[in-house]
């Protein structure tokens, strides 16, 4: 037998000592020798658990299928596909809302400590709504039959929910009852104005209304927007308390969306300053337009930000970035640097992106003056957290 045959675990059951939290929505166990990253289950926990996944090498994937020794805030789930071979999209189900709050702390700590060097606990803050109903955009999958649902975790796999507990109570049953253009994708999306907005493509039906930051964007349907309603005013917030942009001066909004944070930092700045929104998505550029129309110190630069960062001339005196999950990376840390900005405000939905971003901007004399971050995905391993970077 060959180290690789031996090496395949797939489908063996173990009896594994949970230990801590580790990013991706699972926990860390070990059993002769070898890693077993395991989902639906808690540090502390004792557990049986099935190899789901095993590539060969130093660790594999399993999933609890029985909790022998139970952590305390173990709770019973609220959906019956938040389960070993279930959906993938909630991860802490089996949780008491307040203990996954604290592992996504432990996480992001974590990453901090090993990435970036810094020692810092982290609160994860809780957003009204509670855990269930909070998410306000839901892209459904289609099965080969034209059947709406939710995929597997870590499959194509299409499952045949008959609604979610973490969307809008009423939104969905009525979408899953109709059938779809098979193997394609389905938005569905409950505006500020309670509209439910039911589409295939951006650009299907007709504007979505949201509202934060004392304005209101009629968005084409597709349109990014956060998908908990709580998160556009508490990251606003924080950015118009850390941007703090001097009145006439030059702030950047990279990555700008619809111009949620441009219209902060506008304020700030007031029309003899000005802010710089760049964004990749030409109809977010044109649905942000239209929303602040009434703003001129606002000019839009459509395209991705590593193209259209050459062509900024004027010097920063603040920058706000909420870049993809990926964050921002080496060349752009390095080039925003160069344009020495006293502040930069980074809003980041990876915490080992950020943690990284946070070591570079740190190599370019950056230190991390401040750090938050919201549950904004109850029952799911994900947050949102941003950081205030000042010149050293």
């Amino acid at each position: 037998m060959s180290t690789t045959e031996r090496l395949d675990w797939t489908d063996r059951v173990l009896e594994l000592e949970v230990g801590p939290v580790a990013h991706g929505g699972h926990c860390v166990a070990r059993h002769e020798g070898r890693v077993v990253f395991v989902r639906h289950a808690l540090p502390g926990e004792r557990v049986i658990a099935v190899v789901v996944e095993d590539g060969g090498g130093g660790f594999c994937r399993a999933d609890a299928v029985s909790v022998r020794e139970a952590a305390p805030q173990r709770v019973p789930a609220p959906c019956a596909w938040a389960r070993a071979g279930g959906c993938g999209g909630c991860d802490f189900q089996h949780a008491d809302p307040a203990l996954q709050r604290a592992l996504k702390g432990e996480v992001l700590a974590e990453q901090l400590r090993r990435l970036a060097g810094i020692e810092r606990a982290v609160e994860v803050e809780e957003l009204p709504g509670g855990a269930l109903g909070w998410r306000h955009r839901v892209r459904l999958a289609v099965d080969a039959q034209g059947r709406p649902g939710l995929r597997a975790h870590r499959s194509h796999d299409v499952l045949p929910i008959a609604d979610c507990p973490i969307a809008p109570a009423g939104a969905l049953p009525p979408v899953l009852e109709h059938r779809f253009d098979p193997g394609g994708e389905v938005e569905v999306a409950v505006d500020a104005a309670g509209a439910v907005h039911v589409g295939a493509e951006i650009g299907a039906g007709g504007p979505v209304v949201q509202r934060a930051a004392g304005r209101e964007w009629r968005l084409t349907p597709g349109v990014f927007w956060q998908v908990h309603p709580a998160l556009p005013d508490a990251l606003a917030a924080v950015v118009a308390e850390w941007a703090d942009a001097p009145a006439g001066g030059t702030a950047w909004d990279l990555y700008g969306g619809v111009g949620l944070f441009a219209a902060v930092l506008a304020a700030q700045v007031g029309r003899d300053g000005a802010v710089t929104v760049v964004e990749s998505s030409r109809q977010a550029v044109a649905d942000g337009r239209a929303a602040l129309a009434d703003l001129p110190q606002v000019d839009w630069r459509p395209g991705r930000v590593e193209q259209v960062l050459g062509g900024l001339t004027a010097r920063p005196d603040v920058v706000v970035a909420d870049p993809p999950r990926r964050g921002l990376g080496r060349a752009l840390v390095e080039a925003l640097c160069a344009r020495e900005p006293d502040r930069v405000v980074h809003v980041a939905c990876d915490p080992a992106a950020l943690a990284r971003d946070v070591a570079l901007f740190a190599d370019r004399g950056y230190r991390l003056d401040g750090l938050r971050a919201f549950d904004a995905f109850p029952m799911t391993h994900h947050f949102e957290s941003v950081a205030l970077l000042g010149r050293a």
